[in-house]
């Protein structure tokens, strides 16, 4: 059996309960939001860093991928393919893979935004029908644009295969 004394507890229990339930004090949220921007504010450079590596990734990948396909299909073909920058002289600007001096188009790369791409050796790299290059061996080298950090190189030796790794030329 229940008492009235229980009955008037559980009335004034429950009363002060749904008030203390109703949200959230000024203090409280201006608490949460400062832990927040404290949060944000030392993951953000970071965050920052890593989508420089990773464009500078997705630019090595597109550069080595025109190199083993202009390499494949001069095998494929038995005919000369060409790997070429768009612009003379500026790989920055995107490049072309071409087969039978030119008439055909295999890849074209557009410009990488935020990408330095300096090219050591030949103006453009040529594989003959055996897959080797007809020109001197040669480098990529790129860089994220304001951050010398994030840098990858792209080698190809005489035997036209290109090998990547995570330093500068």
């Amino acid at each position: 059996m229940v008492t009235a004394s229980a009955m008037r507890w559980q009335a004034v229990r429950s009363a002060t309960g749904a008030a203390a339930m109703r949200g959230f004090t000024l203090a409280e949220l201006m608490i949460v939001v400062a832990v927040f921007a404290v949060l944000v504010g030392a993951g953000l450079p970071s965050y920052n860093q890593f989508v420089r590596n990773q464009r500078v990734k997705n630019a090595s990948f597109d550069v080595f991928s025109s190199l083993v396909l202009a390499r494949s299909e001069a095998i494929t073909r038995n005919t000369a393919v060409t790997l070429a920058p768009v612009t003379a002289g500026t790989w920055t600007s995107g490049w072309t893979v071409t087969a039978d001096a030119g008439a055909t188009v295999l890849r074209t790369q557009e410009a990488i935004p935020g990408i330095t791409i300096t090219v050591t050796g030949p103006a453009s790299f040529v594989y003959a029908g055996t897959g080797r290059l007809s020109s001197a061996s040669g480098s990529f080298e790129l860089v994220a644009t304001g951050d010398s950090t994030a840098t990858r190189c792209i080698t190809v030796d005489l035997s036209g295969r290109p090998v990547t790794k995570v330093a500068a030329c």
